[in-house]
C-alpha cells in the first residue's frame, strides 16, 4: 500500500506539487479561473476577475485545457470556478470539468486550496444558487476552503447602488441584460473585481503573506 509520504514525494516528482526552492523569499501566489463560457459573458467576468487580480491569475477555458493548464491548477495557491447556469444548474459541459478531476480528489491533490465561484444566467434568480451549490459542494469534496463575496450592496447601504445586486454571498452571481446596450453592467463588472480582490486577500492570508 502506497504511505501518504510516498504519494507525496511521488506527486512532487511529477510536478503536481511544486516546492519553493527560494528560501526565506515569499512565494508568488497562483490562482486559476477555469470557465465554460457558451455566449461569453462568463468569460467577460473570468477576465473582469482576472485583471482585479492581477499577475497571479490565470483564465482557462475548459474546452481547451493542455496539459501545461492541468499542471497551472494542480499547483494552483486557488482556484475561481465559472460556468453558466443552464435549466437549473452548473452548464453541463462546466460539469464534465468536474467529473475529469476524480483521480486528484482520490489523493487529495487539491485539498487545502483556497476556492470560489461565479455564475451568470438571464434572470435575476434563474436558479443560479443551485449552480453554485454545484461548485461550492465539489470544491467541499477536493477538501478546497470556500471563500464567499462579502459586498453589501442597496437597498441595505444606499451608498452601494448596484453592487452585488442579486445579493448573493455563496459566490457571485451576474445577471446579463440581454437586448440591452450594455449585456453586462458595469455594477456587476466592478463587483466581479471586488471579488477578485476578496479571493486575492484571503489566498494571501491562507498562505502567510
Amino acid at each position: 500500500m502506497t504511505t501518504a509520504n510516498a504519494l507525496w514525494e511521488e506527486m512532487i516528482s511529477l510536478g503536481v506539487i511544486a516546492v519553493s526552492q527560494q528560501s526565506g523569499s515569499m512565494k508568488k501566489l497562483s490562482i486559476c479561473i477555469p470557465y465554460f463560457s457558451g455566449f461569453g459573458h462568463t468569460k467577460r467576468i473570468a477576465n473582469a476577475i482576472a485583471k482585479a487580480i492581477g499577475d497571479e491569475a490565470r483564465p482557462l477555458d475548459v474546452d481547451s485545457l493542455s496539459d501545461a493548464d492541468w499542471q497551472a491548477l494542480d499547483q494552483a495557491d486557488a482556484i475561481i470556478f465559472g460556468a453558466p447556469t443552464y435549466m437549473g444548474s452548473a452548464a453541463a459541459r462546466f460539469s464534465l470539468f468536474l467529473e475529469q478531476i476524480d483521480t486528484r480528489w482520490e489523493h487529495s491533490v487539491w485539498k487545502d486550496k483556497i476556492a470560489a465561484g461565479f455564475t451568470t444566467a438571464i434572470h435575476p434568480s434563474g436558479d443560479k444558487l443551485a449552480a453554485l451549490q454545484r461548485l461550492s459542494i465539489f470544491a467541499a469534496q477536493m477538501g478546497m476552503i470556500w471563500v464567499g463575496p462579502t459586498d453589501i450592496g442597496a437597498p441595505v447601504k444606499p451608498d452601494h447602488p448596484g453592487l452585488n445586486r442579486d445579493g448573493s454571498w455563496l459566490g457571485l452571481m451576474v445577471t446579463e441584460q440581454l437586448g440591452a446596450d450594455e449585456d453586462l453592467l458595469p455594477e456587476d463588472l466592478e463587483t466581479a473585481r471586488r471579488f477578485g480582490l476578496r479571493v486575492l486577500a484571503a489566498t494571501k492570508r491562507w498562505n502567510g503573506q
